[in-house]
């Protein structure tokens, strides 16, 4: 957790052939669970919890740090902009970077986003940022892009009876090229 958000990455400590899918998979089922708890029982007028996501891809270092209390760290660039996504994005959205969106693009072609034209992003400068389309069609679009990839690299491994590595990971500190990062936030009700 980072103060009231959640930070969730793809690709650690391997990178995988659709991580950038599989982030935006769960992005888009914790939206529609936290959707699904009320704020309060006592006050049902209130609605249910909405949250806002954002996701971005690039280069972190990871590392544990500390011992007494050691925590699993990720430091970089990516983390902020990640950060930026989020806090950029709306109630029940999912806001891609462009490195995102292309990575989500190359990894599931047919995956619909919509441009949200130029952003501001504050330590970044103009950027075009993107929704990712969270109809139930994109859902399924995602869903089978998925299941293909994991039957092909299934197959792959399989056939080399091999565990996969990747050629980025390093036992200390880790350095993971372009990771997709997600960070939610819980947002007004």
């Amino acid at each position: 957790t980072i103060g009231d958000a959640y930070m969730c990455v793809g690709g650690i400590p391997d990178a995988q052939v659709d991580q950038t899918v599989r982030v935006a998979l769960f992005a888009m089922g914790a939206i529609e669970a936290a959707g699904s708890v009320m704020v309060s029982e006592e006050r049902p007028e209130l609605g249910y919890i909405n949250i806002r996501v954002g996701i971005h891809t690039g280069s972190v270092i990871a590392s544990v740090v500390g011992e007494l209390n050691p925590r699993y760290c990720l430091f970089g660039d990516t983390v902020n902009t990640a950060s930026r996504m989020e806090s950029n994005s709306e109630k029940g959205e999912i806001n891609l970077s462009p490195e995102a969106n292309e990575c989500l693009r190359d990894q599931a072609w047919e995956v619909q986003t919509m441009s949200r034209g130029i952003l501001n992003i504050k330590g970044k400068g103009p950027l075009e940022c993107f929704f990712l389309d969270q109809s139930s069609e994109n859902w399924k679009r995602i869903h089978s892009t998925l299941k293909i990839k994991l039957r092909d690299v299934h197959r792959s491994f399989s056939s080399k009876m091999e565990t996969p590595r990747s050629d980025h990971c390093f036992t200390d500190s880790t350095l993971v090229e372009d990771l997709p990062t997600l960070l939610t936030d819980e947002v007004d009700f």
